[in-house]
């Protein structure tokens, strides 16, 4: 068979069946042959046994959780094609959802990330958003969890009209179709996020190196979501908000802006210990756009 110009690299983390139905949407999605590499971060569900059964796979085992981007790196080590799919096991591609994607990389030829339109329960969801501010950001997590059509949501998730092929500020990192040399360049997922906001990094560094993260909505992926973090959910939030901190406090360096990052640590820990309690605010703000 012919190589293919794209290797998926799937983390998963005792993801069942629902990596097998990732797996088999591959073939439909793509006119091309695409190679896939599971990472497996620890699984306890016989994951590593079943990606060993399955010809064609390659199965690379990281040895403990590195996370979501340290095992994406690991599983993108040594790639040769010219593009990386990173993609969640439990993302499913639609029909030619690879071919449309490389389609848009044509049009966008400074494009180093591209990310498709996702469905997740009957909605569109904000997969492609703007990079988050200090206001926007404080005006999304205040108000989105109850009010989730508020402008600061709508504007940093770009929910307002019809899903429009274009460069964003960040994409949401359960899939993502990326150049692998740009990739390299800026040295991958950064790995001291665990979870959560290494694709608005990976993002925000690959347009500061002058790259364009560009969404294709005709493109179209179902997410079923939240699979591997339904059973650690407290957990994950704390990583959630210790990520945010992370990322926003990175914004705001040095002495002169110790302040803010102080009031940002205590705004954060203090929304962690509500979103422990309630869990509207936990899940956050919920897709309004149809599917």
């Amino acid at each position: 068979m012919t190589a293919g110009r794209i290797r998926a690299v799937v983390v998963a983390y005792s993801s069942g069946t629902y990596l097998h139905d990732l797996v088999a949407s591959v073939p439909a999605a793509s006119t091309e042959p695409v190679a896939v590499t599971v990472v497996d971060n620890g699984s306890t569900d016989g994951t590593q046994d079943w990606v060993r059964a399955q010809a064609g796979l390659e199965l690379v085992e990281s040895g403990s959780n590195l996370g979501y981007g340290g095992a994406a790196n690991l599983g993108a080590a040594g790639a040769q094609e010219e593009w990386l799919l990173v993609v969640n096991p439990d993302i499913t591609l639609h029909a030619h959802a690879l071919d449309l994607l490389l389609e848009a990389a044509r049009r966008w030829p400074s494009a180093a990330v591209l990310g498709p339109r996702i469905i997740t329960d009957g909605r569109v969801y904000p997969s492609a958003r703007e990079l988050p501010s200090l206001g926007r950001g404080i005006g999304h997590a205040v108000f989105g969890w109850f009010w989730p059509a508020n402008p600061w949501t709508a504007s940093y998730r770009r929910e307002r009209g019809e899903p429009v092929e274009g460069v964003v500020g960040w994409l949401s990192g359960s899939c993502l179709l990326l150049r692998r040399d740009a990739f390299e360049a800026v040295g991958g997922f950064d790995e001291a996020y665990f979870m959560y906001f290494e694709d608005t990094d990976l993002c925000a560094r690959l347009g500061r190196a002058g790259y364009d993260v560009v969404y294709a909505p005709e493109a179209v992926a179902t997410h079923h979501g939240g699979h591997s973090t339904v059973n650690h959910a407290s957990a994950m939030t704390k990583v959630h908000h210790a990520s945010a901190y992370l990322y926003l406090s990175r914004q705001y360096p040095g002495w002169r802006w110790l302040p803010l990052r102080v009031v940002l640590r205590a705004g954060l820990a203090a929304r962690y210990v509500l979103a422990t309690r309630v869990v509207r605010l936990r899940d956050g703000a919920q897709p309004t756009r149809p599917a």
